[in-house]
């Protein structure tokens, strides 16, 4: 048994093109031959339509009424041999498919153009006898050629059909190891932007947590969260008196007793209790006053309140009017909001803010880049393994066609 060859696709190509010289050339040089015979006739019959063209255009200009329909008649079929046939487009390479491609064609023009003379040739008659007669002449001779070309397909070109193919197939698989290979490049290339990019990420990421962890910053974090202890706390004061804070708005907008800052702050006290206390004044008078006017609405029973809650919303007063009890919590609200805002609109503060935007837009950009390079990837993966099993059955297939083609085996490496 003789030893199997490993080849690379060009050398598979030029020991393959050794081997079956002596076949493939001489067939292929045949075929050359009668597509080149066949250019030739259809050129002529071409000619034949031009003839069949000019002797129907002078009959025309004569004027003959004897003739003058069956002229024009034929000048029409004439124009329409010329079209059909110039469609036909002779093929530049040889190859199997290109041949039965153009024998197809051409068949299909001959059948359709064999119909119109059996149809409209014996209507022109006895006219143009002598012109009808060359141009059936060079038809017949057309359709002889094409015969001979199609048998010489399907006889003997046939059979080096699977060697054609095989040559292509060499041919796509080079290409496709090109693009493996040039996959490969690019992976390692997103492999180290993607290693670059992941560090200028780190590098930002470290830069924003460094100035995130800035005094000022720290400090501003720290009253903030005061700040939120004392919503929370001033919440749970005026936990009672939120549902008669919402009989009274309601009374008033129908009755009045409420002057317009009034109600304004009564929503307030509603919505954030918070802020309320810390943009009223010392003492917080304006509250003093609707506690005051809620107490009288209470007393005369206008607000409509379940005895439980009337008698908790009572003590809640009693407390905020007789025992100061928002006297300190007022104090401590005012001094986190005033520095908050000190510290929110310190020059300090506005620059660290604006460094760190302008790091997270950068850092943002370079996720996007990220993902952009991470979903290139995933398709250039997906890609590789097409091709790579394109590549293997190519091999294969061509490793099968060379056994039965010259009985040797091979090993495309």
């Amino acid at each position: 048994m003789s030893e199997t060859l490993k080849l690379s696709p060009e050398e598979a190509k030029k020991w393959l093109e050794k081997e079956t010289e002596s076949v493939f050339v001489p067939v292929h040089a045949k075929a050359k031959k009668l597509l080149k015979e066949m250019e030739k006739t259809l050129e002529k019959v071409e000619d034949a339509c031009n003839m069949l063209l000019e002797s129907s255009r002078r009959e025309i200009e004569r004027r003959n009424m004897k003739v003058y329909k069956r002229a024009r008649g034929l000048n029409k079929l004439a124009r329409l041999f010329l079209e059909r046939f110039r469609r036909i487009k002779v093929p530049k390479g040889i190859s199997y498919n290109e041949l039965l491609n153009f024998i197809q064609d051409s068949q299909e023009v001959f059948l359709i153009t064999e119909t119109d003379i059996k149809n409209w040739f014996p209507r022109i008659s006895p006219f143009f006898i002598f012109d009808r007669r060359k141009f059936l002449a060079e038809f017949e001779k057309a359709k002889e050629k094409l015969g001979e070309l199609q048998s010489f397909l399907a006889k003997k070109y046939v059979k080096i059909k699977t060697l054609e193919e095989t040559f292509f197939l060499i041919e796509t698989l080079q290409k496709l190891k090109k693009e493996l290979s040039d996959m490969e490049i690019r992976k390692k290339q997103i492999t180290d932007e993607k290693a670059a990019i992941e560090n200028r990420i780190n590098e930002i990421q470290q830069k924003i947590t460094r100035l995130e962890a800035h005094e000022t910053l720290t400090s501003l974090n720290t009253i903030n969260m005061e700040i939120e202890k004392l919503r929370l706390e001033a919440k749970h004061v005026f936990r009672h008196l939120r549902k008669p804070f919402m009989k009274l708005q309601s009374f008033a907008l129908r009755q009045g007793g409420l002057t317009p800052e009034e109600l304004k702050k009564l929503d307030q006290y509603m919505e954030n209790p918070f802020e309320a206390l810390a943009t009223e004044k010392k003492g917080f008078p304006i509250l003093r006053q609707i506690l005051q006017k809620l107490a009288t609405a209470m007393a005369k029973s206008e607000l409509k309140l379940k005895q439980d809650k009337k008698r908790k919303a009572e003590q809640a007063i009693h407390s905020i009017l007789d025992k100061n009890l928002l006297d300190d919590l007022q104090q401590k609200c005012k001094k986190a909001i005033t520095l908050k805002k000190q510290l929110s609109t310190s020059p300090e503060t506005r620059d660290i803010r604006r460094n760190i935007a302008e790091l997270q837009e950068k850092l943002e950009k370079l996720k996007h880049e990220n993902r952009r390079i991470l979903s290139e990837r995933a398709k250039i993966e997906a890609k590789n393994e097409e091709t790579a099993k394109r590549i293997r059955d190519a091999k294969h297939k061509i490793e099968k066609n060379v056994f039965e083609l010259v009985g040797r085996k091979i090993l495309i490496e």
